[in-house]
């Protein structure tokens, strides 16, 4: 590894917050779900935009709305750099070039730096790539850093990957209906895991 990811390299790239030492890892798909990654040129051509369910047409509706998993995620992690003032970042944000470090060496690396990680799957995201990255993450940090790691989904999304991270792992799963309950589902999170460093019962990290 020509560059080693190291807590001191990830702070260092993000701005200043009031709880700069605190590490957020926030993980989720950047863009929305498409028919494109799942149907044929053809089979999309039979499909009646307004016979697809509410969600999915809203989503096809707004060519915008592609970009509000990426949206979404840049949401959270500006609340909580706000409230309650924590180092909430993405993977992007530290900009280590791939060629360098590939992008699942880099997660990993980041989830086992991070005070705490949160994978946020929302209805309308890609959440495949999540789902595989999520698991490289899970073999390889989930012994240490288990209790640090927590997935939100939103009610409606199902899934064989956070069924069997529930199972394999005993992770702590949530569930949100409303971005205000995600953000307020992460934040809790967020302050209990400090509330744990401070008070002895997660040992800090340096």
């Amino acid at each position: 590894m020509a560059r080693k990811i190291t807590r001191e390299v990830v702070a260092n790239r993000l701005g200043d917050v009031a709880y700069d030492r605190f590490l957020l890892y926030l993980m989720g798909p950047y863009k929305s779900f498409n028919l494109n990654y799942v149907l044929s040129d053809e089979e999309l051509e039979e499909i009646s935009v307004e016979d697809l369910p509410g969600p999915f047409r809203k989503l096809f509706q707004n060519e915008d709305a592609i970009d509000e998993a990426a949206a979404l995620l840049r949401r959270v992690q500006g609340t909580l750099r706000t409230d309650p003032g924590v180092n909430a970042f993405l993977a992007v944000d530290v900009d280590i070039d791939t060629d360098e470090i590939d992008a699942v060496t880099q997660s990993i690396e980041y989830a086992r730096r991070a005070n705490a990680t949160v994978f946020v799957l929302p209805f309308l995201g890609h959440n495949f790539g999540v789902g595989e990255e999520a698991g490289s993450i899970l073999e390889n940090v989930a012994e240490t850093h288990g209790e640090r790691i927590v997935f939100v989904h939103e009610a409606n999304v199902t899934s064989e990957m956070i069924r069997s991270a529930r199972r394999r792992w005993d992770l702590r799963i949530e569930t949100y209906g409303t971005e205000t309950e995600l953000i307020d589902t992460v934040r809790r999170f967020v302050v209990t895991t400090m509330n744990r460093e401070r008070f002895g019962d997660l040992e800090a990290l340096e």
